[in-house]
């Protein structure tokens, strides 16, 4: 099939597009290569360098004529929509609006893109489900809540077939220090250069995090049900404090890092579960990489940086 991947040279969706053509598809990857590395782009796949938001995105489609469209390209940090909450709603709104368009346009038959769990905000109701109603605490939850809703009425006032994904945290080989699992990713490369770590809170704060791999298994599963629609939970059902992250990191590396506790930051959340049900009764999905084993392999990949 003709596949389309946005972000498909950041973290996310470098994997995707490999596995994507690991299967026989034609992909074409779009990204502004803002945050996406170059090097991680598949050199089987077409990439074309350009904003989401860029008006040039029909032509680019009524060229390519994407079957289908994963949407991985997104502004991706709660620091940074706190801190610039008009440029966090451009990218994750405007640009998403743009894509759902130019998708619209040339008949696509299916859009999967990921929301996240920072749209439940801080429910203390564990684990989240799928059915609750959040409030979220950033904005970046809010433009992902938001970006739910146009999803909806796409596909019911255009027919626009779409999957949504609330991926938990996210972590594995090429992830920067952004991003909802980037604190594994800025944990691994302190403790490669020898420094110490910065915690942002007591360190019992807790997420869900699941590897890189799981994350792309749901989105090909997904992608074998062409009228799979709505929204779906992607996680381990399991919770891991950040103190206990760091204590896996210390016998993993033999290091004996001094950790800094630091004042919360304005937006994060104190407690992430995700129920997975959902996804497993409707379409198969279950993670299946445990958290030492995915650990394990990202450490030794930033270890070969």
């Amino acid at each position: 099939m003709r596949i389309c991947v946005t972000g498909g040279a950041g973290f996310i969706g470098s994997h995707l597009a490999d596995r994507l053509i690991e299967l026989g598809h034609t992909v074409l990857v779009i990204d502004n290569l803002s945050t996406g590395m170059r090097e991680f782009v598949n050199e089987k796949a077409e990439f074309l360098e350009m904003d989401v938001r860029d008006e040039q995105l029909f032509t680019v489609f009524d060229t390519f004529k994407p079957e289908i469209v994963f949407h991985e390209a997104a502004q991706t940090m709660v620091p940074a929509s706190m801190e610039n909450p008009k440029y966090d709603c451009d990218v994750n709104l405007i640009g998403l609006i743009n894509i759902l368009d130019a998708s619209r346009h040339v008949g696509v038959q299916q859009f999967l893109m990921p929301s996240s769990a920072a749209v439940y905000g801080d429910l203390d109701a564990l684990p989240l489900s799928e059915t609750m109603s959040g409030t979220p605490s950033s904005f970046y939850g809010l433009t992902k809540l938001t970006a739910e809703g146009y999803l909806r009425i796409y596909e019911h006032a255009f027919g626009l077939k779409t999957v949504c994904f609330r991926y938990s945290n996210v972590y594995g080989p090429r992830q920067g220090d952004g991003g909802e699992g980037g604190v594994i990713s800025i944990f691994n490369r302190l403790l490669q250069e020898g420094k110490d770590l910065t915690v942002y809170g007591d360190g019992e704060q807790t997420r869900d995090f699941i590897y890189v791999d799981d994350v792309v298994k749901a989105n090909i599963l997904a992608m074998e049900y062409p009228e799979l629609t709505g929204i779906f939970n992607v996680s381990t059902n399991t919770e891991t404090s950040v103190n206990d992250l760091i204590r896996r990191f210390k016998a993993l590396s033999g290091s004996e890092c001094t950790v800094h506790y630091e004042s919360p930051r304005v937006g994060d959340i104190r407690h992430s579960r995700l129920n997975n049900e959902k996804a497993k009764d409707v379409f198969g999905f279950e993670a299946t990489i445990d958290l030492d084993e995915g650990l394990e392999a990202t450490y030794q990949y930033f270890k070969g940086q």
